[in-house]
């Protein structure tokens, strides 16, 4: 493995060449996690009161084996010392406090991946999280991963896209939590006593997202007879490629979340609001992204052109069709982007082909943004039942709403005494029902996606797929 140099955050030079994952302790460790995780509550604590509860020494042992392969792999990755270090010590609060509710505040503080981004470098990390999309509950879970940083990127961030806290990452292992749909590593998901002002880092495995990008599409493209570019068709079966692609897209989406005319706090997630308005934001963030690779494609830079097919692609064909009905706000942002581009005569089903004119696919894209950008803009001027009302209009522009809603009457059929949030508690939780197309579609790919399930990039090999 070629050597990889970083400078960590004391300004020493590191050297990092083996795999952590190739060491007995890795799964001396992995195998530590999965014993203890069984006995933990929602809450990471383990209640000894429990039917089936396990013996409090045998609990520790399995501590003490967890500890133990943590001291012996940090020599690896000695950038995550001061981590480690705290990770042993949390560890051990946690027997001593008798397997109570789990803090790892002091550690998870320690842990700096942004702080020292150099392409390859490998982390091991540790925690008692949920895993968002994964498994919901604050059980431990360990991954060792390493960071996506090459140069360009690295080029961009500084010069263009500022995001100090970006960290595009892949998967080396991971225990059962990750083997699932999860595809990040947020701070904010670990067990601590007290959550803190800001958080710095936030990682997203590209490698994740581009073997899953990789094999639905591929699916959807078969199945809907749809004619790629050349390099199109070439990019689908590289895997780095799409990696690299993804990181771009992840970098450019993650910023926007705070910049824009925002009516709104930038961390939605904290506030109770219709769904269609968490849709409507992820989607304009996508589309923020799409609209730069835009620009950087225009200025030769071939990762340009990647992005937005994988927007497009991903977007029209997985976002719709994943996860279920219930308040599904990335669904509802795919449905929207196809409707949009369906309605301007961008794609076409006809004769059961979907044919896409490739020529004005940036230009009407980039429409959806603005008009999206619009509505935002003049929702800084509207009370916020107001500018839930103009965002269901615009939505139902494109989607029809279920024939059921109270939204879709208008304001006359809701309760305008009760607060904002509680008139949510009439939202359908499939206020916007897929179109007979994606019905349609639904049977045939559903299955796909479900396999992409804990998928890695060692699931979807590279080749060169032939133009169609």
């Amino acid at each position: 493995m070629t050597e990889i140099l970083v400078q960590d955050v004391t300004g020493g030079a590191i050297s990092t060449d083996a795999r952590v994952i190739d060491h007995p302790a890795w799964a001396e460790l992995k195998n530590a996690v999965e014993e203890i995780r069984p006995w933990q509550s929602a809450d990471g604590s383990i209640d000894f009161e429990a039917e089936g509860a396990p013996a409090r020494a045998l609990v520790e042992l399995a501590v003490d084996r967890l500890t133990a392969a943590v001291e012996q792999l940090s020599p690896l990755v000695p950038h995550d010392g001061a981590y480690h270090r705290a990770l042993v010590a949390d560890l051990r609060k946690w027997v001593e406090s008798g397997f109570t509710v789990p803090d790892f505040l002091d550690s998870l503080m320690e842990f700096h991946p942004a702080a020292g981004r150099a392409d390859g470098l490998q982390h091991l990390v540790l925690f008692p999280m949920y895993t968002q999309n994964g498994n919901l509950d604050r059980n431990f879970e360990a991954v060792v991963l390493r960071m996506v940083w090459p140069e360009w990127l690295s080029e961009l961030e500084r010069t263009r896209y500022d995001n100090p806290g970006f960290c595009g990452i892949t998967f080396e292992d991971f225990t059962a939590g990750y083997d699932t749909n999860s595809a990040v590593l947020f701070p904010e998901t670990v067990a601590v006593r007290e959550v803190p002002e800001r958080f710095t880092w936030g990682g997203i495995f590209c490698d994740r997202e581009a073997a899953r990008f990789r094999k639905v599409t591929e699916a959807a493209v078969d199945t809907l007879g749809v004619k790629l570019p050349e390099d199109i068709a070439v990019m689908l079966g590289d895997q780095e490629r799409c990696q690299q692609a993804f990181a771009l897209w992840d970098l450019v989406h993650d910023r926007a979340h705070s910049r824009g005319d925002l009516p709104f706090d930038p961390f939605m997630i904290k506030q109770r609001q219709p769904f269609w308005m968490y849709g409507l934001e992820e989607l304009r963030c996508d589309l923020t992204a799409f609209k730069e690779a835009v620009k950087l494609e225009a200025e030769g830079n071939a990762h340009g052109r990647d992005v937005q097919y994988a927007v497009l692609f991903d977007r029209m064909f997985r976002f719709p069709l994943t996860g279920d009905r219930t308040r599904n706000y990335d669904g509802l942002g795919g449905q929207l982007l196809f409707a949009y581009l369906h309605k301007n005569d961008v794609v076409r089903w006809t004769d059961n082909i979907l044919t896409i004119d490739w020529d004005r696919a940036p230009e009407v894209t980039n429409r959806l943004c603005a008009e999206i950008e619009t509505l935002y803009r003049e929702g800084i001027d509207r009370p916020k039942l107001v500018h839930w009302f103009k965002a269901y209009e615009f939505v139902s522009t494109y989607l029809a709403p279920h024939p059921g809603s109270k939204w879709a009457k208008g304001p006359d059929a809701l309760d305008l005494s009760l607060p904002p949030r509680k008139l949510v508690d009439d939202v359908l939780p499939d206020e916007f029902p897929l179109s007979m197309f994606f019905e349609a579609l639904a049977k045939k790919l559903k299955g796909v996606i479900a396999d992409t399930k804990g998928i890695t990039a060692a699931d979807v090999p590279s080749t060169v797929r032939a133009a169609a």
